[in-house]
């Protein structure tokens, strides 16, 4: 373990990369905090389409696409920040959160590695959550797309009399279609 004290540059850092690693830091926990908002956005999507709430479904899309903007953005931040940080460890400008980790000093090390692990998890559960809402639309598309094939082959649709046998004439029609 380091001797470093808060707020003391550790040994071989200056305060401009600290300053640089410190700011990566917070672009990173922006990263962090929207993935959250969007695994709680996706969730909220699986809710409605699991129990088949379609009215809420679209706004619940834009609230996914919303997130997503604000991740591109603050994915940009970060990328600008990372810049600074790369250049002082003699790192290429592409070197990615895993190679400046194995780099940097402590305490940064372990900072950047919790955030690369974080990002990992974050971005696993994502994918899970995203598939699992996927097949619920395409489940969802082919039952209308099923119920509507059953009403195109009997626009009347199929009636039963009270006992559970075939009606001979339909007791009612789904649209009416007299001129």
């Amino acid at each position: 373990m380091n001797d470093h004290h808060p707020g003391a540059t550790p040994p071989g850092l200056d305060a401009e990369t600290e300053t640089a690693l410190a700011n990566v830091s917070s672009a990173l926990w922006r990263v962090r905090e929207l993935l959250d908002l969007l695994t709680f956005k996706l969730e909220e999507e699986q809710a409605l389409l699991a129990v088949g709430r379609a009215r809420w479904l679209g706004r619940a899309t834009y609230e996914v696409e919303l997130v997503l903007e604000e991740i591109r953005q603050a994915e940009l931040r970060r990328a600008i920040e990372l810049g600074p940080v790369t250049e002082a460890l003699g790192l290429e400008p592409t070197a990615s959160l895993r190679e400046i980790a194995e780099v940097a000093p402590s305490p940064w090390d372990d900072v950047l590695t919790d955030h690369r692990n974080a990002l990992v998890t974050a971005t696993a559960e994502i994918t899970a959550l995203a598939g699992a809402n996927r097949d619920l639309l395409e489940g969802s598309y082919r039952a209308v797309q099923e119920a509507m094939g059953r009403y195109a082959e009997n626009p009347e649709g199929p009636t039963y009399t009270a006992a559970g046998a075939p009606a001979a004439q339909p007791a009612h029609r789904l649209f009416d279609q007299s001129s």
